[in-house]
């Protein structure tokens, strides 16, 4: 799968400050902003792109965005592309001539995930992959960066066949459309008793719990968890692990919560698990020993706009000793989205 012998490796090295583009003004577009100011990402011009020009406000600074077009990437060293997926999506439309441009994308859509030329990266666990690319590089699912973050740790100690998760992911997820609809749901429910209009989910997700919000592709699974399925498999470089996915649309604003069940290859000891997790860079144990604000259990409040993932409800299945479970939660449009796309970019300047 991997394109990585030396004759292969076109691996791009830039001195900062760089030229750096964003692509997309949505969410997750405005969170890669956001996080490039946060994180005082060295770059020398910020190009923010979308498919009409207009004036973007964000933490009080006026961004000019312009129209994409395949000459707004001269000069461009590195740019993030926020993820419209599908045949028009940006990266379809943009990413290849970008790249031909001397461009390095990172792209946030489903496009270029399974393609065995474009590393799929989370830098925690597999920064070493990219090394391979070869000016595309691509950023996980949202759901994926959650659950890896998790379970990386503990595949890496004791060798992981099976993975059974369960998600609850926030109407972020679907984009700034989906918060709108949520809210403007809760006060149509809780004024009527009912909701008329579901905006872009199938049925109201107000109140409620949706197990189909994403289209259903053979055998019956959602695109969604097929993407859990295959990502995973490509991230962990591992085409072994059985990973059984089912995905679910809950009524919270921002940040993604799993159940994860795991079965591993050794036995697993509760005491280095943990520490495990507390050692990986990005996880942070949330739990009776460890609390958060008080708090002893990873919640999505708790997670939204940290770019950590939390992880509690760490415990030992009673009766298999290779067993485990673990409650994950984190900020989808941070490490699921921008905060991974930016991690990437930092990668290839140091």
């Amino acid at each position: 799968m991997k394109k990585n012998s030396a004759k292969n490796k076109q691996f791009k090295k830039f001195s900062p400050p760089v030229t750096v583009a964003v692509v997309g003004a949505g969410a997750v577009g405005k969170e890669m902003v956001r996080i490039l100011e946060e994180r005082k990402f060295p770059y020398k011009e910020l190009r923010v792109l979308a498919r009409s020009q207009r004036v973007l406000e964000i933490e009080g600074k006026s961004y000019q965005v312009l129209e994409t077009k395949p000459e707004s990437f001269q000069g461009v060293d590195i740019a993030l592309f926020a993820g419209t997926e599908g045949e028009k999506g940006a990266a379809v439309t943009f990413g290849k001539q970008a790249a031909e441009k001397g461009t390095v994308v990172i792209d946030n859509g489903s496009d270029f995930r399974m393609d065995p030329m474009v590393p799929l990266v989370i830098p925690e666990i597999n920064a070493k992959d990219l090394i391979w690319h070869h000016g595309i590089i691509a950023n996980p699912n949202c759901t994926t960066a959650v659950l890896l973050m998790a379970v990386a740790p503990l595949h890496k100690k004791f060798g992981i066949k099976k993975i059974i998760v369960s998600t609850y992911q926030a109407v972020s997820g679907a984009g700034a459309k989906g918060v709108e609809d949520l809210r403007a749901q809760s006060q149509e429910f809780l004024a009527q008793g009912r909701v008329k209009d579901c905006g872009i989910f199938p049925a109201p997700i107000s109140f409620n719990v949706l197990a189909n919000n994403w289209k259903i592709e053979k055998d019956g699974y959602s695109n969604e968890e097929l993407k859990v399925i295959h990502e995973t498999k490509k991230i962990l470089g591992d085409n072994k692990v059985q990973v059984i996915p089912t995905t679910v649309r809950v009524p919270v604003f921002n940040a993604h919560a799993e159940s994860i069940y795991i079965e591993t290859k050794k036995k697993v000891s509760l005491k280095e698990a943990r520490k495990a997790l507390e050692k990986f860079p990005g996880v942070l144990v949330v739990d009776e020993q460890s609390p958060l604000n008080g708090k002893n259990c990873p919640m999505p409040q708790e997670a939204s706009g940290r770019d950590e993932v939390l992880v509690g409800r760490i415990r030992k299945d009673l009766k298999n000793p290779k067993a485990l479970l673990l409650w994950a939660v984190g900020d989808n449009l941070r490490k699921g989205a921008a905060l991974n796309a930016v991690q990437i970019a930092e990668q290839l300047i140091n």
